[in-house]
């Protein structure tokens, strides 16, 4: 039955801007505003004789989304009433595009994007009120783009990395967050099988849930076909805790909307040269950037070049930090293979930076001293353990590493004088492990090692303490 039907799909995503104010009146856009009804004015809560006034900057993220994909510009457009009725929508329309919109003719990887417009979004229905429901117009009026793709999509795991990698060029073009838990990135999943009725399946607010439902939805098309009746032209949800769709509505189409150029904006027009200028202020996109990492930081492996370019903040830090330390080196500064520095700056932001800081978070502490951090732990001024307790302390304080050190008596022992009266102590007060150890026995050294790093309150650098012992023992 796999090989019988051919699954076709088509995604249209919804991305709520993140600009200072909403899209045609100059209230707050604030996603995070608990308190309802707070963000509104006449205009956004279409009050009569209220008229809109375009975003400019909403505008331009689109554009710049679209360069960003591939896609050709309309130079001229224009906004177009879209009716229909729910209350969550003050006006009973919502302002859209449909004709033209302001971007079209995309691709990303092999997928074709047929347009990009740019809208408002509606307000938010509240209904466990009991037997009423309550709305909240904090977000009417947000800017709202979106995509709508090609049907060239054939399973649900390319529908999921599709959608995984549009948020992730959102969120380097800095137009939104496109977090899916907070509803600024919103999916929905057209599917059919052999090209035959399309399902369309709304609001999938996770990439789990895109992946599950068009996998339930191809399958219950399938048993559909396979019983010789036919798919219904529908509008379906998609149940998270049952794991399945659910039927909503019979499928409108355009005509039922009514759409109509709206009469109090002006149309927009776009010249060569303004869509030259929006082109230069594209970032350097994540493919672009994967490209480059592992062309300049090889040593570093491809699973850190991932993270790296999945999480922005923490890979322009490691580029802050690796350029200090360069800087470093051709000032005469410092002396060492760069390479082992990349590694060691990589492996301690990967593995310790979000045991303090969300991946998303803010970094607090500076590339320069975090450099400085890694030098010292390089050369062995600090112990592992320690550098992690410094790191702890930069994050809470943002303090330099040294000054951290010398308050907290934090420098690493590499005194060997020092560390052989430590040694000595160590092999003269536990015999046992000695023996162990010229018997053979692996763990007995290790376990001398820790009895010094202990007699030394881990201040000991183990590497020096480990030749000292493994010296003493042989002479012995």
């Amino acid at each position: 039955m796999a090989n019988k039907y051919e699954p076709t799909i088509g995604l249209e995503i919804h991305v709520e801007l993140k600009t200072k104010t909403k899209m045609f009146c100059s209230c707050l856009n604030d996603p995070l505003e608990k308190k309802p009804n707070v963000n509104i004015c006449p205009i956004c809560t279409a009050q009569p004789g209220s008229m809109p006034a375009i975003n400019e900057e909403a505008v331009h993220d689109v554009i710049k989304t679209g360069l960003a994909l591939n896609c050709k510009i309309n130079e001229k457009t224009w906004f177009e009433r879209k009716n229909y009725f729910y209350p969550d929508l003050p006006k009973g329309y919502q302002i859209t595009q449909f004709e033209s919109p302001l971007c079209y003719e995309g691709k990303l990887d092999d997928i074709r994007i047929r347009r990009i417009h740019l809208e408002e979004d509606v307000g938010k229905s509240i209904h466990d009120k009991g037997d009423y429901s309550l709305v909240d117009y904090n977000r009417a009026g947000v800017p709202l783009m979106e995509l709508v793709t090609e049907p060239d999509i054939h399973n649900a795991q390319q529908a999921k990395k599709f959608a995984q990698d549009l948020q992730l060029i959102f969120r380097y073009l800095g137009i939104s967050d496109a977090d899916m838990e907070k509803g600024q990135m919103r999916v929905e999943a057209n599917i059919s099988l052999n090209m035959g009725t399309k399902v369309e399946v709304k609001n999938l607010n996770s990439f789990r849930s895109v992946e599950k439902a068009i996998e339930y939805e191809i399958i219950r098309q399938q048993e559909v076909l396979e019983e010789d009746k036919k798919v219904i032209h529908e509008t379906r949800g998609w149940n998270d805790s049952k794991q399945e769709t659910f039927s909503q509505r019979i499928k409108e189409t355009s005509d039922d909307y009514r759409y109509f150029p709206e009469p109090d904006l002006p149309p927009l027009n776009f010249t060569k040269e303004d869509i030259k200028k929006l082109k230069q202020e594209i970032p350097e996109l994540p493919f672009a950037r994967r490209e480059r990492f592992i062309k300049e930081y090889s040593c570093i492996g491809g699973l850190a070049v991932d993270i790296f370019v999945t999480f922005k903040n923490l890979g322009d830090f490691f580029e802050q930090t690796i350029s200090e330390l360069k800087a470093w080196l051709e000032s005469g500064k410092i002396k060492t293979d760069i390479d082992r520095l990349i590694v060691l700056s990589a492996n301690y932001i990967i593995t310790e930076f979000p045991k303090f800081v969300p991946t998303t978070g803010e970094v607090k502490i500076t590339p320069e001293n975090f450099a400085e951090l890694i030098y010292m732990t390089f050369i062995g001024d600090i112990s592992s353990s320690g550098a992690q307790e410094i790191l702890k302390e930069m994050f809470r304080t943002g303090g330099d590493p040294s000054q951290i050190v010398e308050s907290k008596n934090l420098k690493q022992m590499s005194d060997a004088g020092e560390l052989e009266k430590i040694v000595e102590n160590v092999i003269k007060n536990n015999p046992q492990p000695v023996e162990d150890y010229k018997k053979g026995k692996a763990t007995a050294l290790q376990f001398l090692i820790g009895l010094a790093m202990k007699e030394s309150k881990g201040k000991a650098n183990p590497n020096i303490a480990r030749e000292i012992i493994i010296n003493k023992l042989n002479n012995k």
